[in-house]
């Protein structure tokens, strides 16, 4: 099936649901929760899982059905840190067996690395043209003529 995936209810009543389409009013609502992290992410992974988790679950953005892509968010930032500070020590250009310059491994999976994070980025609103997207409930700015009238909130 082509076309674009389509946007949990959740999603469309944070933005106002701007295609004015019906919402799903039996969509799964899974408890806001940080799941334990898998037993096979690495240190550097268990690091951002406790990092972004504890933020995610905050703006409620993280379920306990998440578990499964925020791991597999939390492996590939391990992973382009890893090439990321390879690439400190040897450069981006380094020498082929025959002595040509080629590009470094650690350049290509930094990169690949970086494209994967970003996809997972987009899905958590973690960068800010997703986040513009989308509004947190509870952090309405407060009025100045609000307050004034009525009292400090």
């Amino acid at each position: 099936m082509a076309g674009r995936r389509p946007k949990p209810t959740h999603l469309k009543l944070l933005q106002g649901n701007p295609g004015k389409r019906s919402l799903n009013s039996r969509e799964a609502q899974p408890p806001v929760v940080l799941p334990p992290p898998p037993d096979h992410l690495s240190e550097p992974a268990k690091q951002e899982w406790q990092r972004m988790g504890e933020q995610l679950v905050k703006l409620g953005l993280l379920t306990a059905i998440d578990r499964s892509a925020f791991a597999a968010y939390c492996v590939v930032w391990a992973r382009w840190i890893d090439a990321e500070q390879a690439l400190k020590a040897t450069g981006p250009v380094v020498r082929s067996p025959s002595g040509y310059p080629m590009l470094s491994p650690f350049y290509t999976v930094a990169n690949q690395s970086l494209g994967q994070m970003r996809a997972y980025l987009t899905e958590f609103g973690m960068t800010p043209s997703s986040r513009s997207r989308t509004s947190v409930a509870g952090q309405e700015k407060a009025d100045p003529l609000e307050d004034f009238l009525f009292g400090q909130r």
